[in-house]
């Protein structure tokens, strides 16, 4: 005897094109009627054994559970997307590190920021100017692992002023004289939220549009 599950997921399909989904009530109702009706109509001969009667509620336990668990997971998702969108409205008019290796002088000199995998005891940062001439470097001395946020004041090798515009820099460091994974971080003040297909997207100033799981600090 086919299951009566079968027998529901193919009224659902002949259903109307507007809902394919029957909701867990409609889905309940007609199981029923079309258990009762298998219950009336069965051979009096070689009746439902128990043990195919319990599975076939079984299933459709299972098959309703299922639906509202999923309506409660999107529930769940709303209400997670929607205190996603506060805490990104919190940061508007923050200052954040985010992936990347830009840098931009001001008279007030420049913050730039690395985020390492592991703890180094040595710790070199190059920047460099728009043609990629290096012009000053810096070393940073034993760090433990994490973001973290420093400051250029614009002194070049030679100790003279940089001129304030945009700048690149790299980052590198060791343990024991073995390499540990840095990756750099430039800073950026968030200046908007916006609305992108997957969700808000913090439009940073000069940098563009970043996820929230983009920003490594704020500050």
């Amino acid at each position: 005897m086919s299951s009566i599950i079968d027998a529901v997921n193919a009224a659902n399909s002949a259903g109307s094109s507007s809902s394919k989904t029957s909701s867990a009530a409609e889905m309940s109702d007609r199981f029923m009627t079309l258990f009762l009706a298998q219950l009336q109509n069965q051979d009096p001969l070689n009746p439902m054994e128990n043990a195919e009667m319990t599975s076939q509620l079984a299933q459709m336990n299972m098959v309703s559970g299922l639906e509202t668990l999923n309506e409660s997971m999107q529930t769940l998702l709303g209400s997670y997307n929607e205190a996603l969108s506060l805490q990104a409205a919190n940061l508007v008019g923050k200052n954040v590190l985010v992936p990347g290796d830009d840098l931009t002088l001001s008279e007030d000199g420049s913050l730039f920021g690395l985020e390492l995998s592991g703890p180094a005891d040595k710790v070199e940062v190059i920047i460099m100017d728009s043609t990629g001439k290096e012009v000053a470097r810096q070393s940073l001395g034993e760090q433990d692992a994490g973001s973290m946020a420093f400051y250029w004041d614009g002194t070049k090798s030679d100790g003279e002023k940089a001129s304030a515009g945009s700048y690149s820099f790299s980052v590198s460091a060791s343990l024991d004289g073995e390499p540990v994974e840095v990756k750099a971080l430039q800073a950026g003040t968030v200046s908007a939220l916006v609305r992108g297909t997957n969700g808000f997207l913090l439009e940073v100033a000069g940098l563009g549009n970043v996820t929230l799981d983009d920003v490594k600090q704020v500050f």
